[in-house]
């Protein structure tokens, strides 16, 4: 089965995170199907509305690091080209397709959205969870830095409570999540897709030319900002091939704090 599904249902199409066994995890597989998601979409003016959501109880528990595992640590040979950066800039361009879209885009969120997971929940027009969801950007207590989510959370969050976020790896449950922003309406644990329908119901009152329109103001503004997409790759690979992503990650499978949070010397 694959772990990107897209369901058509009229104007509206779901797309769901389907890969249960690591939370939604962001594969390469699905970052490609994201990204190819976002182009079709942006190609159809009979579509008004994107709806993304996680499966199984989870939202995304952000990127999967796994066929990662043989680099992390290891700096590159002199002259050597870094394939992760490639790979790290492919997951910054579904955040730009993202919100280059000109369909709204929900949020629809059960459960757990971490880290390349709060990435997609910033880049939404409206963002809807449930009471139990709870929302993390850990990357800094694992030795890594967020970089290809940072500019979205900042233009989503502002700059204090996107400190708290990005510098903390801070933790929000959902109702906190809705006090700054990043959730607008907060619900029930399993009346989601009732708040979905009704939330559905609401934003076809916009019409479809006039959202297009506006989001293209909106984006003309975002594009003002500098696009950080090559920088972050670059800034994300090296940290995963320094000894502080080796040691985060060494000590977040072995579940005990890492050496700097005992204020040990690295």
């Amino acid at each position: 089965m694959s772990n990107f599904l897209v369901v058509r249902q009229g104007d509206v199409e779901r797309w769901t995170l389907n890969d249960p066994a690591t939370r939604n995890a962001l594969s390469d597989s699905m970052v490609v199907d994201l990204f190819e998601a976002c182009l079709r979409a942006k190609a159809d003016p009979s579509l008004r509305i994107v709806v993304l959501t996680g499966a199984a109880g989870a939202f995304c528990a952000g990127g999967s690091l796994g066929h990662f595992a043989s680099a992390i640590g290891r700096p590159l040979a002199p002259g050597e080209d870094d394939p992760l950066v490639a790979v790290n800039r492919s997951f910054g361009d579904v955040l730009h397709a993202l919100c280059e879209l000109p369909q709204l885009l929900v949020c629809a969120v059960d459960g757990a959205a971490m880290g390349g997971g709060f990435g997609l929940v910033c880049c939404a027009d409206h963002v809807i969870a449930t009471r139990r969801s709870v929302f993390a950007t850990p990357e800094v207590t694992l030795g890594l830095p967020p970089a290809q989510i940072a500019p979205f959370v900042w233009a989503r969050l502002g700059d204090a409570v996107a400190r708290q976020c990005l510098l903390q790896g801070r933790s929000f449950h959902a109702e906190a999540a809705h006090q700054v922003g990043l959730v607008d309406d907060l619900v029930i644990d399993g009346e989601l897709e009732d708040a979905l329908t009704d939330s559905l119901q609401r934003l076809r009152r916009a019409a479809p030319g006039a959202v297009m329109a506006t989001k293209h103001l909106l984006g003309r503004l975002r594009s003002k900002m500098p696009d950080l997409r090559d920088e972050a790759a670059l800034a994300f690979s090296c940290a995963l091939r320094g000894q502080e992503a080796a040691e985060g990650l060494a000590a977040f499978a072995g579940r005990r704090p890492a050496r700097w949070a005992d204020g040990e010397k690295r």
